[in-house]
């Protein structure tokens, strides 16, 4: 159980900061655009194929003043912020947001959906997962949905997904890394098929970047 009492983190201006740095998006709808990454520790689903596994404790990581990271954000000559984790939505993040929207910054959040909604935000992907299924809330927030298809059979959790978001929710399909040969023919093949689907690849990884 991961512990997201009010008190740690007086509502949002504390948070567990991972690491914070400027780099390129590498996946989905803004691949290649330059950002602000912001991640966040702490995530209760724990997928096995995971790249980000060290993000999982969010007692590794003693909650920081979000003003320092704000600070940092700020410096960054891209406007765009990437808040990411682990699971962003554990913790109160209207602060955080509020604060860089006001200082004229786009906010894009990285979520499973598992948890309730907080911050504002100009894009949300959503990426969902079997083994703990996104709130209702956050099919309707989606700007984008990207699932990960590590397996034939994940195409069909894709459609399921697919039918749960709005209409102009953006559908996106991205190989499991580690089976990325594997399965990119089977993608190719499905969204020719399937037009409704774009195929996003990891990019930052052929990219040797963050």
């Amino acid at each position: 159980m991961i512990d997201t009492d009010p008190a740690l983190f007086d509502g949002g201006r504390r948070l567990p900061l991972v690491e914070d740095f400027y780099t390129i998006q590498g996946e989905g709808f803004h691949a290649g655009k330059p950002a602000y990454f912001i991640r966040l520790g702490g995530c209760d689903v724990g997928c096995r194929w995971c790249d980000a596994k060290y993000t999982w404790n969010p007692r590794r990581y003693p909650p920081v003043d979000v003003q320092v990271v704000i600070d940092r954000a700020l410096t960054c000559p891209a406007r765009a912020i990437v808040i990411t984790g682990g699971e962003p939505l554990l913790y109160p993040l209207d602060i955080l947001t509020r604060t860089l929207h006001d200082r004229g910054l786009q906010i894009f959040l990285e979520t499973s959906g598992t948890h309730p909604f907080s911050g504002r935000f100009d894009w949300v992907c959503l990426s969902p997962k079997r083994q703990q299924p996104p709130l209702d809330e956050a099919f309707r927030r989606a700007h984008e949905l990207k699932v990960i298809v590590e397996r034939e059979d994940d195409l069909q959790w894709a459609e399921q997904n697919a039918a749960r978001v709005g209409d102009d929710c953006l559908l996106y399909l991205q190989p499991e890394w580690s089976v990325y040969e594997r399965m990119m023919p089977l993608l190719v093949e499905y969204a020719k098929a399937h037009p409704q689907w774009n195929i996003s690849i990891q990019t930052h990884k052929f990219m040797h970047i963050p």
